[in-house]
Parts: C-alpha cells; sequence; structure tokens
C-alpha cells in the first residue's frame, strides 16, 4: 500500500480561498460515495466488503467521490474508465484496489492490495487526503484521447455522404448534420443524431424559401413530429409572404394550378396555403400538365437568408431546384417502421461497461422506439482469449502459471476455472481421476454456485431498487465464499429464509413472469438458463431454478468432504493433450489444450456464457425498456466468460 503521508489529490478542486472550504474537506471526507469499476458484483467476489470499508456506493458518476477501480482492467475498458472519471465532480480521488490503474487515468491517488483489511486502511488513509487536501490553488487539468472526437458531416436521407466539412447533401441538397468519426447511421437513415444535433445547436428551421421549408417538414416527419403546434401560421406568415413574391406562377390567377398537402393528399385546394391537419405549407399538386412547371426557374441559392441561423451551414449557391420535390412517402419508403406503421425517432443507446443492474463490463446496445425495444445486441469488453492456435514461445505458461492466469481473468468463478484448468492439465499429462480430492474439489465448486447465485441476487436487487435484498445476498455472499462444511450449515437457516422471503414479497412475481421467455428455436442452452427453460423460461423460473440449485448445493457440501481450493497434481515435464468439463455456476465450461514440455502451448475455451450472450437480439426485441434490462440481467451473463 502506498505510506506517502502527503498526498497531491490528481482531482482537487480550484481553491477560492473561502472559510466554508475547510469544512466542506472534512464533511466531503466524512461521507465518501464510491463508484466500483467494473461493478460492485467483482468487488463482493474478491471478498471487498465497500460499505464496510467506509464507503458509500453511488449508482453514477456524478454521485460519486471516488472511483474504487477493482483488480486489473482489460484495456477495452480504459476508455470507458476515463469518461466516468471525466465525469465525476471534484473534489474526487481514484482508489486502486489489487492492480495497475490503467493508462487512461493520469495515475491512482491511494492504491492497495486486494484484502478487506488494506482496503479499510486504504479508505482512512484516503480521508484524511480528501480533509486536508480536497481544494488546491493549481488543480491538475485531466484529459485523455477518448475525450477528444473527430467531428464528420453526413446527410440524415444519404447516410453514404460524408464529409469533413458543413455542407449540403449532393443527392438531395439537406444540410449535412454533425456527428462523431466512427458512429453509425441506422440502416434506411433513421439519423437520431441528427435530431439530437439540431437540439443541442439551437438550429432554427424557419426557412426562407419553399424547398427549405420543405425539407424542414420533411425532417420533423422523418422523426415522428406530426403535431401542429400553437401559433404556426403565425409564426410562419413571414414565409408565406416571401414564397408568394418570389413564386408569381403559384398565384391563384394561374387557372388549373391546385395545391396539395405532402403528407395528407386528400387535401386540395385552389389557392397556395397551410394544410388545417399538420400545418405543412400546401405544394403545387403534381400532374402530367405541370409536374415540370412545379419548380422551374427557382435558384435558391440567390435568395438572402438575412438574420435566419442555419448553424453555421452556408446555403448560398445552393440550386434546389433542380433537384425537385421528394414526397414524404419518396423520403420515408426505406425506413423502419414501428408496430404501428408509423416511421419514428429511432434512438441508439447504450448501457454500460459500467450500469447499474448489469455486469461490469457488458455493453449493451439498444434500439429504442419510445420507451419499446426494436432491437439489442450485447458485447463483453473483458472476456477472456481463447487460443486455439499456438501459443507465441513468449507467451507459453507454465501449468500452474495458466491455472493462475485463467482463475484471475474469471473473477466471478475462479475455483470453477481453476478446476477447469487442473482437470484438462492431469488429463494431458496422463493421470487418472483424483479420487482422493474429488469430495474436496466437489465441495469447494458447490460453495462457489452458492456464492455465485447470491451475487446475481445482489444484482437483481439493484435492478429492482429493492436495497433489501442487495444488503442481505451481499452479506450472506461474503459469509459463503470461504466459508468451511459447518459454518455452511450454519447458514442455511438463513439462506432458506432468503427464498421464503423472496416468494412472499409482494408483486415480485408478477414484475418477473412473462419477461424474458426464451424463443422457442433458442440452442446452446446451460446451465440454470438451460433447467429453467422447461418451467417456463422466463425471469421468474431462472429466480426459482438458481433459488433450488443453492439448497442443492448445500446438502451436496453436507454429505461431502471439507471443500478446499483446487490444486494440480505433479505433472512434470509432460507433453500431450488433454479435456475436461465443469459444471460451473453459470453452466457447463469445456477445455481442451495441449501441453510440451509441461507448457500450455495451446488451448480453447467453450462456455456458456459465449453461447447466451446470442440471446440477447431477440430476448429484447419487441419489449420495453425496463423488461429488456430485467431479461438480459436474469440471463446472468458474466462478461469475463465470453470468450474471443
Amino acid at each position: 500500500m502506498s505510506s506517502d503521508p502527503a498526498i497531491n489529490l490528481t482531482g482537487a478542486r480550484q481553491k477560492r480561498y473561502s472559510v466554508l472550504q475547510k469544512l466542506v474537506s472534512r464533511a466531503l471526507a466524512r461521507n465518501l460515495s464510491c463508484l466500483i469499476v467494473p461493478g460492485p458484483e467483482v468487488a463482493l467476489a474478491h471478498g471487498l466488503d465497500v460499505t464496510a470499508a467506509g464507503l458509500r456506493i453511488a449508482t453514477t458518476p456524478r454521485d460519486a467521490s471516488v472511483l474504487l477501480i477493482v483488480g486489473d482492467l482489460p484495456g477495452k475498458m480504459g476508455d470507458a474508465v476515463a469518461v466516468l472519471y471525466a465525469q465525476m465532480p471534484r473534489p474526487r480521488a481514484i482508489l486502486m484496489v489489487g492492480g495497475q490503474t490503467p493508462s487512461t487515468l493520469s495515475g491512482d491517488d491511494i492504491s492497495s492490495d486486494l484484502s478487506q483489511e488494506d482496503l479499510t486502511e486504504a479508505v482512512g488513509q484516503l480521508k484524511r487526503a480528501l480533509a486536508d487536501g480536497a481544494f488546491t490553488d493549481s488543480p491538475e487539468d485531466f484529459d485523455a484521447s477518448v475525450m477528444h472526437a473527430r467531428i464528420e458531416y453526413v446527410c440524415p436521407m444519404h447516410p453514404e455522404v460524408v464529409e469533413d466539412e458543413p455542407g449540403s447533401c449532393p443527392k438531395c441538397g439537406m444540410d449535412l448534420v454533425a456527428r462523431e468519426a466512427g458512429e453509425s447511421t441506422p440502416e434506411g437513415g433513421s439519423d437520431h443524431e441528427h435530431h439530437e444535433d439540431h437540439e443541442h445547436h439551437g438550429h432554427e428551421h424557419e426557412h426562407c424559401h419553399d424547398q427549405e421549408h420543405q425539407s424542414h417538414h420533411e425532417h420533423q416527419s422523418h422523426h415522428g413530429h406530426h403535431e401542429h403546434h400553437d401559433g404556426h401560421d403565425q409564426d410562419h406568415g413571414h414565409d408565406h409572404d416571401h414564397n408568394n413574391e418570389h413564386q408569381p406562377e403559384h398565384a391563384p390567377e394561374n387557372a388549373g394550378t391546385e395545391y396539395t398537402c405532402p403528407m395528407h393528399p386528400e387535401i386540395v385546394r385552389d389557392e397556395p396555403g397551410s394544410c388545417p391537419k399538420c400545418g405543412m405549407d400546401l405544394v403545387v399538386r403534381e400532374s402530367d400538365d405541370h409536374s415540370e412547371h412545379e419548380h422551374s426557374g427557382h435558384d435558391h441559392g440567390e435568395h438572402d437568408h438575412g438574420e435566419h441561423d442555419h448553424g453555421g451551414h452556408d446555403h448560398e449557391g445552393h440550386d434546389h431546384g433542380s433537384s425537385g420535390f421528394m414526397s414524404m412517402i419518396e423520403v420515408t419508403k426505406d425506413l423502419p417502421r414501428s408496430a404501428d406503421g408509423l416511421q419514428m425517432d429511432w434512438l441508439e443507446v447504450p448501457f454500460g461497461p459500467v450500469f447499474p443492474g448489469l455486469p461490469g463490463g457488458l455493453k449493451l446496445t439498444l434500439t429504442l422506439d419510445g420507451d419499446g425495444v426494436t432491437e439489442g445486441q450485447a458485447i463483453s469488453l473483458v472476456g477472456v482469449t481463447s487460443k486455439g492456435d499456438n501459443v507465441e514461445e513468449s507467451e507459453e505458461m507454465d501449468a500452474e502459471t495458466f491455472i493462475a492466469y485463467l482463475s484471475a481473468a474469471i473473477p466471478l468463478a475462479p475455483v470453477s476455472y481453476r478446476l477447469l484448468a487442473c482437470l484438462a492439465i492431469e488429463q494431458a499429462a496422463g493421470l487418472e481421476d483424483d479420487s482422493a480430492n474429488a469430495g474436496a474439489r466437489t465441495g469447494a465448486l458447490e460453495r462457489e454456485r452458492i456464492a455465485s447465485h447470491l451475487g446475481w441476487l445482489a444484482q437483481l436487487g439493484r435492478q429492482l431498487g429493492f436495497a433489501w435484498l442487495t444488503q442481505r445476498a451481499s452479506t450472506l455472499q461474503l459469509q459463503v465464499r470461504e466459508a468451511n462444511r459447518d459454518s455452511l450449515a450454519a447458514l442455511e437457516p438463513a439462506l432458506r429464509t432468503l427464498g421464503t422471503r423472496l416468494e412472499r414479497t409482494p408483486l415480485l412475481k408478477s414484475r418477473l413472469m412473462g419477461v424474458g421467455i426464451l424463443p422457442t428455436e433458442s440452442s446452446g442452452l446451460r446451465g440454470p438458463v438451460a433447467s429453467a427453460a422447461n418451467e417456463g423460461g422466463d425471469a421468474w423460473a431462472r429466480l426459482w431454478q438458481r433459488l433450488a440449485e443453492i439448497s442443492a448445493s448445500l446438502d451436496l457440501i453436507k454429505s461431502g468432504a471439507e471443500p478446499e481450493l483446487p490444486v494440480l497434481r505433479d505433472v512434470g515435464d509432460v507433453a500431450g493433450t488433454g479435456e475436461a468439463t465443469v459444471d460451473t455456476p453459470r453452466g457447463e465450461a469445456r477445455l481442451s489444450l495441449k501441453l510440451e514440455r509441461g507448457h500450455v502451448k495451446s488451448y480453447e475455451l467453450d462456455t456458456a456464457c459465449s453461447h447466451h450472450i446470442g440471446l440477447v437480439p431477440k430476448l429484447v426485441e419487441g419489449q420495453e425498456l425496463g423488461d429488456a434490462l430485467l431479461a438480459v440481467g436474469s440471463l446472468d451473463l458474466s462478461p469475463w466468460e465470453v470468450t474471443s
């Protein structure tokens, strides 16, 4: 642990020489809140009781004063950590427990080993540092490459048109809109970033010339805004006068000319005006007689925009006359439709990789139509690598090192994967089954199963807002984690009481039943997810399957040997291939490997979560947002067990 008593906090706040600052510093130090990365479930899996150490757990970076990082983080999480830290208000601090600080951060303020005692000591040291140094004359600036985004400009209707500078689309004449480089426009041109960009910059769409005014209404219709706002006719009265001055061929004396609404073709008038249903300007009704006459001779590039604000876009020289009017049927014909048949504003929203109720390291991306989910996908940012090809010589590990690596890479089930590696290596070495230690190994595996299911219950409590469930399940998980057989027997009444209370919790059954029902064609199911599929296949069934497994594991431990951490037998400098299977808390995992001179030359890992993560798209499609998040959480996905 860092022993330097003089700690200069990297996230100190600018001193303003106020008599209240000392009081604020002391008050902050007495009530520290932390955002845990990758997540609270990882801290619990390592046996850390953050609350007992003197920290309050925050759910958002805006409510946190301490960024608590538990264990080494894969590189893909580095950018996420930097963004989280930047969102935390000053004064703020970084507490690193049991690992190296990600390179995207400037360093940690305090570090400690991965134990409860060391964490408690580090928190005390941090409180003293904040009480004395929360404010400073020269606070350090924080910067990271992820905070700098390159801006490019894309057409809302033609996503293939991408430019480095603002302008107009050469295909339809619409203003290009800004987006961050690397972002994708949804298929069919339903570009929610366009909508958000105009809201953010306050662009005014009060265009003076007819073609751009039509484009504005097309943009509104594209985002599902069909209401006729009060005062619309009055606001656009100047536009109508302006259009009449520049369009004498549209005057009433032009016999035979009819005007119609682009959105309501049943509205037909002999004179120009506004649609009584939606307020859009009526346009010349196209026919064989005057379809070419409609936009002839209208060079809108010569119009003076006056003091109208187009967000910095320069329309001078744009000849919209040649593009012709695009009806709303043409504009939206290829766009996705909602369940009611209307094209709406579809938003692509990320959840994670640090999000309350979802496992840390899981990035869930949902496309929302209102509060409904149209599609979704989940990826892991912390998954273990399965090296099926030969491992580089510099990356080769001896048997013991490989076992330690695999168990550390999967912190939510380290015992299961330690046992899996031991079994595969022992088979590669030609050793017979270890009947003498089988009972102790089984006891350790079942103990981890109980702890893992309690961890999932704590996560469920966070999702549902059941603080009592999160607190009770977390406490039991910490007690079970390293308990011996007698201690587990003593905990059995408390574990069964928890199940009884869940059964009697008002509205819990109605909240979970029918949520997250697996598609009938689902394949590759394992573990509790597979077993619950035969009992309804919803979140309620998965809850009770895990409670049933807790009870079964207790019975196995009581009738077996004392649980002991799996230890590899002596295999020597052997060569061979081995394969093993272990029923982990989330389902069956398989490992095959090749040994040469006692070193792992190659290995392939197949896990339950690698299959279950593929269920997410079908599981969330057509669900309300709350149910979709609950459905994903009910799968108990461990991002660490998703192989790549």
